[in-house]
């Protein structure tokens, strides 16, 4: 489990960073400076809160003074064991509570068992009198719990100035991940950073979260106490399995146990806590799970194994660097029995074959948490290779296997590029105690003393499993690499069998067959028309606007300009017209671009509104998009006006846009020409399917909601149903595949209410800035996989592309996959994004209104946040309001196989 560290807000998930954590009562958000005052001893008044939300009530006796400060702490002070919990008191003659905020309790068994009534709501409290746990020697706090398997509390600790001060303060943490049975949590008192350990007056517990399935909501709690570090630590009811003591090695030795309690600071730093018992070899700790979109929940769950489709397992071959197969991922299956080598088959842990599965998702190929939590100057994914250039030596990178049987396997493989010098360490680990416990045992070994050397050159590698004394095989966890000091590049990592070392050889890439075919180039009786010369940095040729999105760079030189960007979500517009431009006296022309340099990016014809009003939304309406080297010669580009699949009577300009090479492209004039050289071949024009920012239906609205957290699933699904509506959900293909999410279940749910479940790419990287068509047919061949996995065969044609980056390769692709796909974007965007944690999150519904007032129809928004998720009933009733009828993305593109709207015959 996670212990998550809360300051002034939500630390939330999101589809750009987070692990969701219980959210935090209101009281937090006062100001820093704000003391909420200490109950006084001596009267029974409540104390007066600083915000509305309920607070503990006072202690109604005085309560028996601590023990007096001593040298060393030789016992653990026991604050309560609910012994007493009916007269409202605790072992310290303090009070306790839950201010019948809970739908039950009970002490029966010995311990408190409660049911919480709501998250928002639910509490319980232990209050004492001023605890000076620096002079008495107390470092932790611990208690024993109960909690819904994968479930988060929050725990508040509240400490005053000083003793007689008048008020307290209030700190936060939040346990993430509980394992669903009874068990002992200790927290190092220090780690509620800002906390004067020298007057604790309180403890709170709230934020009790569903846990995984929803339906278990019974929690316990017992022994809550503060510890001494030189006693022994109370260990979890049911102890977890020892380990033999390890064997040592000369320097260093290379076994330590430890328990280690994970840290997330806002913003997304992290810390860790370890407790070590005992432990004689200097070593990393367990890593920090990293912020990711989904919530890394640690159920129990059986092993899962990677199946390598059309892949070669060699003996020392030479791995040829490539970049993904095209195949569908394979879904994970348990292996039957693992007992003998011969039946074994290797098991791949990564091939790299993801920049944003690793870096966003932060998923190995097994669909395991991998990371670097951060600490990494940068990691570059390229070829079935990852790259690590570490900051500093507490740089790290970690993958775990999920606490599988590796008893048959000898060790792992990879291949390493490395400068001469370089050395790090390897540390495994493997789970003690039953699986989905953080506590383990761990063997680090330095490159040297594993017998590794480097030269630069791609060298096979092993890490054998009998070198690394005291690792369990039956429960292996993680492999872990730090004190990196150089750059190393690693390629695939796997599992091999026996004693013998393979290693994994990804497939080859096989590029996607296009349409070779050319068309007649016919000549047009239409004049020439000179769009652009690049005379001038602020307009054209036509005397429009010309310019580029912030982040591009420019530079204009005698009728030239050079461009040059790897983004390819930024674009380069010149426009023909201030509005509405009629093109269609050109159909059988040609645009003409003059460059050098790369051709690398997408052309499109923008198209505007019915309009023609640059105030209505949306504006532009739409475009259509073609590959510039698909038209292209060395130094010329050649399209057919009427390869652009849009309404050209309402031409806006054209848009120079996804650009997925870094190589500079000088142009030098853009016109439109009636002939072209009789040499050059028009290739055909390759369908891109329907690009939408608005419902086609006349008054309409649709609710087009992207991946979320969780946690606030249920609240969602409640606010559209008590509405009355349908909306559409985009989901990303590899969170379905991991059960740790639940989000297969929540997206099932959905469907069944009738809301619609769409397309929103593998692991959600920016498509159109992939290297290469492969790479983009994996994701969208994976992702379509996983949906008809998970919904029965469903085959959506709705697609949203993450971060709405769009280009011509991206479209084509899709389009040669998904008969006729629907790739949606949004007019109304309500900028969660930016404000949802900022300090004013009430401009989301200014944004909101803003573009629903301007005509905006079809919304993005994503149910990651509490304030969006709090807002979502608003936006609905604001929509109303306009007298559009809501309902799904496809019902408002008049799609005739969407589903009837009430009221009309099936």
């Amino acid at each position: 489990m996670r212990l998550t560290q809360v300051f002034g807000g939500i630390t939330a998930a999101l589809l750009v960073s987070g692990v969701p954590a219980a959210r935090v009562p209101k009281r937090q958000d006062a100001p820093p400076d704000t003391l909420t005052p200490v109950p006084p001893i001596e009267t029974p008044e409540p104390p007066v809160s600083s915000t509305a939300d309920p607070l503990p009530p006072p202690v109604t006796s005085a309560p028996a003074p601590p023990p007096a400060p001593v040298e060393t702490c030789t016992a653990h002070l026991l604050v309560d064991d609910f012994s007493r919990w009916e007269t409202g008191e605790n072992l310290l003659a303090g009070a306790t509570s839950d201010d019948e905020t809970m739908s039950s309790t009970s002490t029966e068994g010995g311990m408190l068992t409660f049911t919480p009534k709501d998250i928002e709501v639910s509490y319980l409290y232990e209050q004492f009198d001023c605890l000076d746990t620096v002079a008495f020697g107390y470092d932790y706090l611990s208690f024993n719990i109960k909690g819904p398997e994968a479930a988060s509390v929050s725990i508040e600790l509240q400490t005053v100035s000083e003793c007689s001060a008048e008020g307290y303060e209030s700190f936060y943490y939040t346990v993430d991940g509980l394992s669903g049975s009874l068990e002992t949590i200790n927290i190092q008192l220090d780690s509620w950073a800002g906390a004067n350990l020298n007057g604790v007056v309180g403890v709170l517990w709230y934020g009790f979260s569903a846990g995984l399935t929803g339906a278990d909501n019974e929690w316990q709690l017992d022994n809550v106490q503060f510890l001494c570090t030189d006693v022994p630590a109370p260990e979890d009811p049911k102890p977890p399995e020892t380990t033999p003591a390890p064997t040592s090695d000369p320097e260093p030795s290379v076994t330590t146990v430890t328990t280690t309690i994970w840290v997330t600071l806002p913003g997304g730093d992290v810390s860790t806590t370890t407790q070590v018992r005992p432990t004689t070899t200097r070593r990393p700790t367990w890593p920090t799970p990293t912020r990711r979109p989904y919530p890394p929940y640690y159920p129990i769950y059986p092993p899962w194994w990677g199946i390598w489709p059309d892949a070669t397992v060699g003996t020392a071959a030479k791995a040829t660097p490539t970049l993904a197969t095209t195949e569908a991922e394979k879904p994970l299956v348990a292996r039957q029995d693992s007992s003998s080598a011969a039946e074994c088959s290797s098991l791949l842990i990564d091939d790299w074959v993801s920049q944003s599965r690793l870096t966003f998702l932060y998923y190995n190929a097994l669909l395991k948490s991998s990371s670097d939590d951060g600490t990494m100057q940068s990691i570059v994914v390229k070829d079935n290779r990852v790259t690590f250039t570490p900051l500093d030596t507490d740089s790290y990178f970690y993958t775990q296997l999920g606490c599988i049987d590796a008893t048959a396997y000898g060790g792992v493989s990879l291949r390493i590029s490395a400068p001469a010098g370089t050395t790090f360490d390897v540390q495994l680990s493997s789970t003690r105690g039953a699986c989905g416990r953080e506590t383990t045992t761990d063997a680090t070994l330095t490159t040297r003393q594993l017998g590794w050397t480097f030269n630069g050159r791609e060298q096979l590698y092993s890490i054998p499993f009998s070198k690394f004394d005291g690792i369990d095989l039956t429960k292996f966890e993680m492999v872990f690499i730090t004190n990196l000091k150089k750059p190393v590049t690693f390629g695939p990592m796997a599992l091999y069998c026996g004693e013998t070392v393979t290693e994994y050889i990804p497939p080859a890439v096989v590029e996607p067959t296009e349409p070779t075919q050319t068309v007649p180039a016919p000549t047009s009786r239409a004049t020439n028309l000179v769009i652009d010369q690049f005379s001038n940095a602020d307009e054209n040729a036509l005397n429009q606007w010309h310019g580029a999105d912030e982040g591009m760079t420019l530079t204009f030189r005698r009728n030239t300009m050079t461009l040059q960007t790897n983004d390819s979500d930024l674009m380069w517009v010149t426009q023909v017209a201030e509005t509405c431009r009629d093109l269609t006296e050109f159909d059988d022309s040609y645009l003409h671009v003059a460059y050098t340099g790369s051709n690398l990016f997408t052309i499109a014809l923008q198209q505007h509104n019915e309009d023609c009003n640059n105030d209505i939304y949306p504006y532009p309406e739409t475009w259509d998009s073609l590959e510039a080297a698909r038209y292209s010669t060395k130094t010329d580009i050649y399209i057919p006006l009427n390869h652009f699949n849009v309404d050209r009577k309402r031409s806006i300009g054209f848009a120079f846009k996804g650009f997925y090479s870094p190589t500079a492209t000088v142009f030098s004039k853009i016109e439109i020409v009636n002939k072209i050289p009789s040499s050059f071949k028009v290739p055909e024009k390759l369908p891109s399917g329907q690009f939408v920012f608005a419902c086609k239906r006349p008054n309409s609205f649709a609710f087009a909601i992207d991946d979320g957290d969780p946690v606030f699933a249920q609240q969602v699904m409640k606010t559209i149903e008590d509405a009355g509506i349908t909306v559409t959900f985009f989901t990303v293909g590899a969170p379905l595949r991991d059960p740790t999410t639940n989000l297969s279940a929540i997206y099932n749910e959905m469907a069944a209410k009738g809301h619609q479940i769409a397309l929103h790419s593998y692991t959600h990287p920016a498509l159109e800035g992939l290297p290469d068509e492969a790479a983009i047919d994996w994701e969208y061949s994976n992702d379509i996989e996983a949906v008809k996995e998970t919904f029965n065969g469903l085959e959506p044609k709705y697609f949203r592309p993450p971060f709405g980056t769009e280009g011509a390769r991206m479209r084509q692709r899709l389009a040669a996959l998904i008969d006729e796909p629907y790739i949606v974007q949004w007019s109304v965007d309500v900028e969660d994004w930016l404000w949802a944690e900022s300090d004013t999150p009430e401009k989301q519904l200014e944004a909101f209104k803003r573009d629903v007032a301007a005509g905006g129809n079809i919304v993005v928004m994503h149910y990651l946040y509490n304030s969006t998720v709090s807002y979502l009933q608003e936006f609905i009733e604001i929509a109303k309001a306009t007298g559009k009828q809501l309902m799904r993305v496809d019902q408002c593109m008049m799609d005739p196989n969407a589903p009837p709207l009430p009221g009309e015959e099936a």
